[in-house]
């Protein structure tokens, strides 16, 4: 939940507030208003909102609610809020459902409103949304996750050890692993739900591993595009319960899913990160395999509770959203996990895999755009993509080799297959998501279970 106290308590003078209107649109003056500390002077503004009431209003309104430091004025937004919508529930995950379903557009001086809102949290925020930065998703569908820019520290170049003195860790507890040109190294769960993104340098390129907590989805990118290295933080807000990132430079909000800016001067560039192979697997089963990797210290410079499962346990613990989504889809529950794809250079064509599935059917064939892939599943449910051509692979061991229909024998590494007269087939980009998370960044994605 939002906490009120953090808001600064707005003053609007009642000559702003008497100021003829300059478009036919209450001016957002009027929605801050609301935040008075006076109940007399908010509840005047919020009585000229809803004289002049439109559905464009909805979207601030809802943006609102959390920061009214008067609980009388506070109970009256969420009352407008009822009569606007035709709903009786006080969850705004479901009001914000009803807002996203009938898209009623937006209030003309709607990003000046976010900004003027947010920047009483953190005066960063009015960098995100300042009037005239382009955008390619809905502002409306930009939440605030209830942190400041980077409250959720990202670990920059952090201190790696031997596995043999991560005496720390669990067998069974999980990690994500990475394999690039002969640099090993895991990340732990367990410290990263803490700060969600890991900016190292592995085979001498800097790396930024993304872990988005609430859609329950690692990725590894590299963060130089065309030459130019974006630095990228966490911005503090949400888009479909999926984190924004944000890069220094230019303050451009990133999409964490898709690896390229959704709003800000980006925006528009063909900028789109290199998305990089990591795999979400057990300790015990990394380890085994790499028995020269490194794997993160509990060292981190931060004062957290590291232990397996400490970070975000409730929210695990059931299928349901701590912040809502456009729509859910029912196939799967909400937080299963899914081997999620998509297709080089086609971003209209993804896949989603159950993991389940691919846990019952150790060796899975199938295809997305014009790539044909096969998933190898171990023991431990780790699932990696290979290309696979024409071939079919008719078994593997769960551990170093894989052979095809004709009998031809494959060594199964990190990086890719190789088999017969030195051919190779090499590791394709995936990794596991909550099923919800995924749907709802690309609700047109196939779907394997």
């Amino acid at each position: 939940m939002i906490p009120g106290n953090f808001l600064k308590p707005f003053i609007i003078s009642a000559v702003a507030l008497a100021a003829p209107q300059l478009c036919a649109q209450v001016p957002v003056q009027a929605f801050l208003g609301v935040l008075n500390t006076n109940p007399a002077a908010a509840k005047a503004s919020l009585a000229r909102i809803r004289d002049g009431w439109r559905d464009t209003y909805t979207a601030p309104m809802l943006e609102l609610v959390g920061f009214v430091p008067v609980l009388s004025v506070q109970e009256e937004v969420i009352a407008q809020i009822g009569r606007a919508t035709g709903l009786r529930s006080r969850d705004l995950n479901s009001q914000y459902e009803w807002l996203w379903a009938r898209d009623p557009g937006e209030h003309p001086d709607y990003a000046e409103f976010k900004a003027s809102l947010y920047e009483q949290v953190d005066p960063r925020f009015r960098e995100y949304f300042g009037k005239g930065r382009k955008a390619t998703i809905r502002l409306d569908e930009i939440r605030w996750g209830g942190v400041w820019r980077d409250g959720i520290p990202p670990l920059k170049n952090p201190k790696m050890i031997p596995a043999a003195q991560a005496t720390y860790l669990a067998d069974d507890n999980v990690v994500f692993g990475v394999a690039i040109d002969g640099d090993v190294r895991a990340y732990p769960k367990r410290i990263l739900a803490w700060h969600e993104m890991v900016k190292d340098r592995i085979a001498g390129r800097e790396l930024n591993g993304v872990y988005c907590t609430l859609c329950g989805s690692m990725i590894l990118y590299d963060a130089t595009v065309n030459g130019v290295h974006h630095e990228l933080g966490t911005s503090g807000f949400l888009y479909r319960s999926n984190k924004l990132m944000y890069d220094h430079a230019t303050k451009s909000l990133w999409s964490t899913l898709g690896g390229e800016p959704v709003v800000g001067p980006l925006v528009g560039k063909g900028i789109e990160l290199q998305t990089l192979r990591v795999v979400t697997t057990t300790w015990g089963e990394w380890k085994k395999r790499h028995p020269g990797t490194t794997v993160l210290a509990l060292e981190t410079g931060h004062e957290r509770d590291y232990s397996e499962g400490a970070a975000y346990r409730d929210y695990f613990s059931t299928d349901r959203l701590m912040f809502g989504v456009p729509k859910l889809d029912t196939r799967l529950p909400n937080k299963a996990e899914v081997l999620a794809l998509r297709a080089s250079g086609k971003p209209a064509d993804q896949l989603a895999i159950a993991a389940d599935f691919l846990a019952a059917n150790r060796v899975y064939h199938g295809r997305i755009g014009s790539q044909q892939f096969v998933v190898l599943t171990d023991a431990s449910g780790a699932n990696r993509v290979y290309e696979s051509a024409n071939l079919r692979f008719a078994t593997w061991d769960g551990d170093s080799t894989a052979r095809d229909s004709s009998g031809g024998t494959w060594k199964v590494t990190e990086d890719g297959l190789t088999g017969p007269g030195g051919a190779s087939l090499k590791r394709l980009p995936a990794h596991r998501a909550f099923w919800f998370g995924w749907y709802a960044a690309y609700p047109a994605t196939r779907l394997v279970k």
